[in-house]
């Protein structure tokens, strides 16, 4: 089974046989080995416990995922305590260490010949100018022969200089014999042959640390970008404290060595990210605005704490409940939501959702808009999600608030997501409006395009069958088009639609919405 973390857990199990071979079989079920066992009172507890002949301790390897940190050992515990309660065992944690499982990165080398060398003798002869010159260039390209790998022997070494050197000249079993024409060179380049790098989890700890320090460095850079007076020099101070945290950091990334191409690599990266951020090649309109990248930040910590949630899900999981239930939750969502923002739209302004007649593609245009704004509710679970990968102590395996505390704040996602829905409704609609005051051309939104339309009657003035309100031919009027076989136009002095047939109307597009229109002679 997949796992992050190895504790090795004093477990105490009292009951007796019954309940001590029970306790194997879950330990057992969960991929938990166990180490060794014995009584209560003896073995290495001899002269700690007191004896007891209904008490077992075993000694259990126990598997968890979620980082190394002050309370991986606890969140172990937790994991034994959670099982003591589902399987209705009397088990006790007496003691937990965490065991060291972080792999050490071994520098990675090749092997290649030196027959090629000059011999020492001939290195070491005094020669005139031109003579120093013409073994100078001899020995370059020598070594430039051997960086580009010509003289390799296909052989493969890891480990620091010294032991990677001893590997390669060192005998094999096979029967070949120790060699002494042959050396080492560093995969990666001559820099990496005195960098040490540090063990697999502690080195991507450190780049995360380094990655949070540019990302709050080029936040605060574009929050001073937008910036006037005073607070320009506040905000770029912290973008220079916080660029000296990421140089800092840097330097740590490996154990020893290397500080210079570390450095090099966080100039390089804060130049790239700052030129993106504040449009440095382009013009300022392109350059980032806080709001965007607070947006762009909060994506990403979603999307990464929505991972660490979902990675500790077995396939079992998945399979059985949880990706039936999220197809069934979405393919029913997108049906029943076709035309939500568009029934906001048409209440905003006072009118039924069947009055809008929008082409299917733009319903499905806003149902994916009302989606982007239902991902926002990612971010509980994704909270969720990191929070459980810390080993936050709030949620711990069977605390009986995680669930109350889970479902308010995915109730107050979802309110916020309903509030940016009519928002976005009402948002359209005051524009709408604003245009019609101002007779100017009025904004589109989701497949309803309003347009200012002369309205020409077809019958006589007694037979039009206008309902709620009153139609001056000579007015421009606001369309919303033709749905139902009914002409929807609004009217600007009330503020409020009103319906006429449209077959006893002709419609016209109206040259400038500020004049008469021509069919008012007629």
């Amino acid at each position: 089974m997949r796992y992050d973390q190895r504790a090795l857990a004093l477990v105490e199990v009292r009951g007796g046989q019954r309940f001590w071979e029970k306790a194997e079989t879950e330990f057992g079920q969960r991929g938990w080995p166990v180490v060794t066992s014995f009584p209560r009172g003896d073995d290495i507890s001899a002269g700690v416990l007191t004896r007891d002949p209904v008490s077992r301790l075993y000694c259990v390897e126990v598997h968890l995922f979620g980082a190394r940190n002050s309370r991986t050992e606890q969140a172990a515990a937790w994991r034994i305590q959670r099982l003591a309660k589902t399987a209705r065992l009397e088990m006790y944690v007496r003691s937990c260490e965490l065991l060291d499982s972080d792999r050490e990165q071994l520098t990675e080398w090749r092997v290649h010949t030196i027959a090629h060398r000059l011999p020492p003798h001939l290195r070491q002869r005094p020669l005139d100018l031109p003579g120093r010159l013409r073994r100078t260039w001899s020995v370059v390209r020598t070594r430039l022969a051997e960086r580009r790998g010509r003289h390799d022997t296909g052989t493969f070494v890891s480990g620091t200089a010294s032991e990677a050197r001893r590997l390669a000249r060192m005998g094999l079993p096979t029967g070949a014999r120790p060699r002494t024409d042959v050396d080492v060179r560093a995969l990666q380049g001559r820099e990496h042959s005195s960098i040490v790098p540090r063990r697999d989890e502690d080195g991507r700890r450190q780049q995360y640390r380094l990655m949070a320090w540019l990302l709050a460095m080029t936040f605060c850079a574009v929050v001073a970008h937008h910036q006037s007076g005073h607070r320009v020099w506040v905000w770029a101070t912290f973008a220079v404290a916080c660029f000296v945290g990421a140089v800092r950091s840097g330097t740590r990334v490996f154990l020893s060595g290397g500080r210079g191409l570390s450095v090099f690599i966080v100039c390089a990266a804060t130049s790239i990210l700052l030129a993106g951020a504040l449009g440095w090649f382009s013009s300022d309109a392109d350059a980032w605005t806080p709001v965007q990248l607070a947006v762009v930040t909060a994506v990403a910590v979603t999307a990464i704490g929505v991972w660490l949630l979902i990675r500790q899900w077995t396939w079992d999981e998945w399979l059985a409940w949880a990706a039936p239930l999220a197809f069934t939750a979405l393919s029913s969502f997108v049906v029943a939501s076709g035309s939500v923002l568009h029934a906001l739209y048409a209440e905003a302004l006072g009118l039924d959702p069947e009055d809008l007649d929008v082409p299917g593609i733009w319903q499905v245009t806003a149902t994916g808009k009302l989606l982007s704004f239902l991902s926002l509710a990612l971010f509980v679970p994704a909270a969720w999600g990191i929070a459980k990968h810390m080993h936050a102590t709030i949620l711990r395996p069977g605390e009986y608030l995680n669930v109350p505390l889970y479902l308010l704040a995915q109730a107050t996602v979802i309110g916020l997501v309903a509030v940016l829905a009519v928002d976005s409704a009402n948002d359209a609609t005051t524009a709408v409006k604003a245009a019609a005051e101002e007779r100017k051309k009025a904004p589109p939104y989701f497949g309803v395009e309003p347009e200012w339309t002369c309205v020409e009657p077809t019958v006589a003035r007694k037979q039009l069958n206008v309902r709620g309100g009153e139609l001056y031919p000579e007015r421009p009027y606001l369309s919303f088009g033709v749905s139902g076989g009914d002409v929807l136009l609004w009217d600007t002095d009330a503020a409020r639609p009103f319906k006429v047939p449209a077959r006893q109307l002709r419609l016209l597009p109206a040259k400038d919405p500020r004049m008469v229109c021509d069919v008012a002679a007629r």
